[in-house]
């Protein structure tokens, strides 16, 4: 797809043009929007709430939250989805590019709050630093000392499935602790220092500790399933910091209940914001609410290349970071 002007004109001479805001994406949004733009605002990205003024108005869109194709075909005159986040998976992709409509996406301005992120699950969730938390709190120190951890980063092999961006920076942060680093991607990546291998079940035939950043879609769902599990062994540990859609999460319940693995730390699931209760039970299940990018400063930075996208397509016809589906838009 060829992502320039084409037969759409893109400019702002001659009117404001009309955009939807859908979704809890930043104020900062919002503030850059608003003096050029004519905004209708929406609580989520959301067909049934998309009224006809909006529909015969709207040209662009920025979204938190995805963009399925009834929202998509509820705004006819659609030109370009701005999306917050670097995964896109919850945008009806091919829907939006038989329509000739643009997406962009924020890479790279949250590659490194993320990676942050993933070291402190992975130590939380080995450490049990958040149960120790909660034993000197409920004042049974008093008791006696907090037990000691089975598990340990001390000799581990860490793989990574997914090595892009933000997987690097992981792999980067991870050498510090002097683990030893293998990674899985479809192809090698070049000049990096870590070991490919080429499925990721060899990966986990070959570490005890697998890091997932990989985005969602058909190609990665329930990719982390019973096999790959058990591969891992019972000194095991799984890390989900990517996409909820890549874990079967009954099989890794399982796993962690029965001993095939020692624990998980996971920051999405499949069905966001529902956590699977046989998860929840578990405490040797390190949970959070899909953190990864969230501070005030890494949003902030996100929701201005949110808006940049938007004010560059219509001001000068190409978007500032499209997704790679989106070739030439840039």
């Amino acid at each position: 797809m060829d992502g320039s002007m084409g037969n759409k004109s893109g400019s702002m001479a001659g009117g404001r043009v009309a955009l939807i805001v859908a979704g809890p994406v930043p104020q900062s949004v919002k503030v850059t929007l608003e003096p050029q733009f004519d905004l209708f605002v929406l609580p989520r990205p959301d067909a049934g709430l998309v009224t006809r003024e909006m529909a015969g108005a709207a040209r662009g869109a920025a979204v938190m939250g995805g963009a399925g194709a009834p929202f998509i075909a509820a705004l006819p005159r659609l030109e370009i989805i701005s999306s917050l986040g670097v995964g896109y998976d919850k945008v009806d992709i091919d829907v939006a590019l038989s329509q000739n409509i643009v997406v962009t996406y924020t890479p790279d301005v949250l590659n490194e709050e993320v990676a942050d992120a993933a070291i402190g699950l992975l130590l939380n969730t080995v450490r049990e630093l958040p149960r120790a938390e909660a034993f000197l709190r409920e004042g049974r120190w008093l008791e006696g000392a907090f037990p000691l951890t089975r598990g340990t980063l001390r000799g581990r092999k860490v793989g990574i499935y997914g090595l892009g961006r933000i997987g690097q920076a992981i792999a980067r942060r991870l050498e510090a602790f002097g683990v030893a680093i293998s990674y899985h991607n479809r192809k090698p990546v070049p000049d990096v220092p870590w070991h490919w291998e080429p499925t990721l079940l060899g990966l986990a035939h070959s570490v005890d500790t697998l890091v997932c950043v990989v985005p969602g879609g058909p190609g990665t769902a329930h990719a982390v399933n019973a096999e790959i599990l058990s591969a891992l062994g019972t000194n095991g540990v799984l890390i989900n910091i990517g996409r909820g859609s890549t874990v079967d999460e009954a099989a890794l319940a399982h796993a962690l209940r029965r001993g095939v693995i020692l624990a998980a730390g996971l920051d999405v699931f499949e069905h966001e914001p529902r956590v699977p209760a046989e998860l929840l039970d578990l405490p040797n299940a390190c949970l959070l609410p899909h953190v990864g990018s969230s501070t005030i400063h890494t949003r902030q930075l996100m929701g201005e290349l949110v808006a940049r996208n938007l004010v560059n397509w219509f001001s000068e016809g190409r978007a500032v970071t499209p997704i790679p589906e989106c070739a030439g838009s840039r």
